[in-house]
């Protein structure tokens, strides 16, 4: 698996984000338990399953949120009002422990698709034209209550939980990440293991930090939600020359390559332009441009810097321009769908047959279900695209996403710079799962894009 430190550069603000909400689980009850802060604020949804068979079975999941979120993710259902700004979830926990409990009690947590299926298809059962969209509980309640599931399942069978996603899929490969350190990305494709890779990201953060530091100032090194730093850069190409000056001072140049998370929806302007000084309150227009010269801007990137990833670069609605730049640039630059698939078995179809990207960026909490999760990563790499596991700007300090790309070898995971605990965490696990793997483990590295045959 190959891992992309994201986060590394931001060239936006972070916006504020509330997650949390703790549940706990039994299978004679599910009851909220309390309140707990995510680490930009109020509250997320967390859910725990404890089994009454005799050996205690015990799991605990959280759910996280996004800032920048697609317009087709699946509901994430908040209260409103003016608890917690509008955020709490004290709705979704009564789903939970009012709807889905009494539904649950009793049922095997091994069975994963079938548990899914019955909270997403009969307990929900909402459906727009993409699917099913959780409009009724809340693709966060669904998904805290997956999670936990999935957990307590490999719990039951005594199987560390990334084989145990990887015995759910049908995948017999198990394959360490590279790591994508956003929004511009560093890719430690040269390192031979993922402890090599990380200590690759690490350097190259610390020099960049040292970089932005000399020419910007103190105050550009401070971080935002996932651990990046943001210089007041003026362009994407500022960007990327202090990312290639970071990683040739940190002697990688040819080892660590660069990805590029766009969000283009943020600056896509209604007369279907692209404003690339969308940042600045007194823009008067001059910087818009075509979805046609944004794509020849990013092929301009391609030619002058060593970039293997681009995600999200038009709008989530702009098919032509996807389409356009997967056929120029596909073969050598994975062009990765984020809001414009979120995650969804439907969109993905769409893509493949329209040939929009070649990559899918995977995010459980867009979809809402860890069974719709593996169908679209499926789906992804039967029409031989690469997939990107992804955390969130509100995140827990949950790991499953760790366990997640190993078990599903999706080759590549982005969970932040190396930086904050949220973030940290998913890395520290995927040492664990390296080291305990021993001399099975293997590191994705330049065959990040397809680690393993489809299964």
């Amino acid at each position: 698996m190959s891992t992309h430190f994201s986060g590394l550069l931001r060239t936006s603000s972070s916006k504020p984000q509330y997650t949390f909400l703790l549940l706990f689980a039994d299978l004679n009850r599910i009851a909220f338990h309390g309140n707990h802060r995510k680490h930009q604020g109020p509250p997320d949804l967390r859910q725990s399953w404890q089994s009454n068979r005799r050996d205690g079975t015990f799991a605990r999941a959280a759910v996280p949120s996004g800032a920048s979120t697609g317009i087709y993710e699946a509901l994430e259902l908040r209260d409103g009002g003016s608890d917690y700004l509008g955020k709490g979830v004290l709705k979704a926990v009564d789903n939970v422990n009012t709807i889905i409990a009494p539904a649950l009690i009793g049922k095997d947590p091994t069975q994963q698709t079938a548990i899914d299926n019955l909270m997403v298809q009969q307990l929900d059962g909402t459906v727009n034209e993409w699917g099913w969209c959780k409009q009724k509980l809340g693709a966060n309640a669904i998904l805290a209550v997956s999670l936990a599931v999935c957990k307590a399942g490999a719990s039951v069978l005594k199987t560390p939980l990334y084989k145990h996603i990887a015995n759910i899929a049908g995948n017999k490969k198990l394959v360490l990440p590279v790591p994508a350190f956003n929004e511009f990305m560093v890719l430690p494709v040269g390192a031979s293991s993922f402890k090599e890779a990380m200590k690759m990201g690490v350097e190259v953060y610390h020099h960049l930090k040292s970089v932005i530091k000399k020419k910007y100032g103190q105050d550009a090194i401070n971080v935002g939600d996932e651990g990046g730093f943001a210089p007041n850069i003026q362009e994407n190409k500022e960007g990327l020359e202090l990312l290639k000056t970071a990683i040739a001072k940190a002697g990688y140049t040819g080892k660590v390559v660069i990805g590029m998370d766009v969000a283009a929806s943020e600056f896509y302007k209604d007369d279907k332009t692209y404003d690339l000084n969308f940042k600045e309150d007194d823009n008067d227009g001059s910087q818009k441009i075509s979805g046609d010269a944004l794509k020849d801007l990013y092929k301009s990137f391609t030619v002058d810097y060593p970039i293997v990833s681009i995600e999200d670069p038009f709008d989530q609605d702009d098919w032509e321009h996807y389409a356009k730049l997967t056929a120029e640039v596909g073969a050598q630059v994975q062009i990765v769908g984020d809001d414009l698939l979120v995650t969804n078995p439907k969109r993905v179809q769409k893509a493949i047959d329209t040939k929009a990207c070649n990559a899918l960026l995977l995010k459980v909490n867009q979809i809402g279900s860890v069974t719709e999760s593996i169908e679209a990563v499926r789906m992804s790499k039967k029409a031989g695209w690469g997939v990107m596991a992804s955390h969130r700007s509100g995140e827990t300090e949950d790991t499953f996403i760790a366990d997640l790309s190993v078990g599903l070898a999706t080759g590549q995971i982005k969970t932040g710079a190396p930086c904050r605990s949220e973030r940290l965490a998913k890395y520290n696990q995927l040492l664990r799962i390296e080291e305990e793997l021993g001399a099975e483990a293997v590191y994705a590295g330049a065959n990040f894009r397809t680690p393993v045959e489809p299964y």
